[in-house]
């Protein structure tokens, strides 16, 4: 499995969440040379790509939408890859890994009514199977749900990992909520409900 950082994590969650596929708006906080080493670092590993569009549109650090412009003033678009999309356990929607009209530019009514949307909604996503997110979340939907320790024997991941993929990859990013509970001979016993 591709490991990325908190920072890309994000970058590249709310991309698959977005319709257009569009990496940009990035998180407020991350700009200048910090947003241009995270944005090198995920081209450099194919996870996105840049996306030349037709647009003379001028790239807009308020507006935050277009990435920067190329030699002739086009506008450049930044877009995530099926590889992407993998990275985080998404399964590509379509064969292509730029949404179709990729090779035009936003409309300048939707870079200006384009909101900074603080808590969009969740989107439903498509777990792949025989990943250990999937792994981990088929461990607390079983009957009796699973302990850190068992967790942690199945994925070989360390307890911390476990505690964070509670909380950061299915609380926050799929929106489900694990139940723990105290069980005799046992120990705390985390667990999901069953669909």
């Amino acid at each position: 499995m591709t490991k990325l950082s908190d920072t890309q994590l994000v970058i590249l969650s709310a991309a698959a969440q977005r319709d257009d596929r569009n990496v940009l708006p990035l998180p407020g906080s991350l700009r200048g040379g910090a947003a241009a080493k995270v944005v090198g670092a995920l081209l450099s590993r194919g996870l996105i790509a840049e996306t030349a569009t037709d647009s003379q549109t001028k790239a807009d650090a308020a507006l935050n939408r277009i990435w920067r412009n190329d030699e002739d003033d086009r506008a450049i678009l930044l877009h995530i890859t099926n590889a992407g999309l993998a990275a985080i356990g998404v399964e590509p929607v379509s064969g292509d890994s730029a949404p179709t009209g990729a090779d035009e530019a936003p409309s300048a009514e939707y870079l200006q009514d384009a909101p900074a949307e603080a808590n969009p909604e969740p989107k439903a996503r498509t777990l792949r199977a025989g990943t250990k997110q999937a792994l981990l979340i088929e461990m607390l939907r079983a009957k009796g749900g699973a302990t850190i320790d068992e967790i942690v024997a199945e994925t070989g991941w360390q307890p911390h990992t476990v505690r964070g993929a509670f909380a950061g990859a299915l609380k926050k990013k799929l929106g489900l909520e694990v139940k723990s509970e105290k069980v005799e001979n046992r120990g705390r016993v985390y667990s999901l409900p069953s669909d």
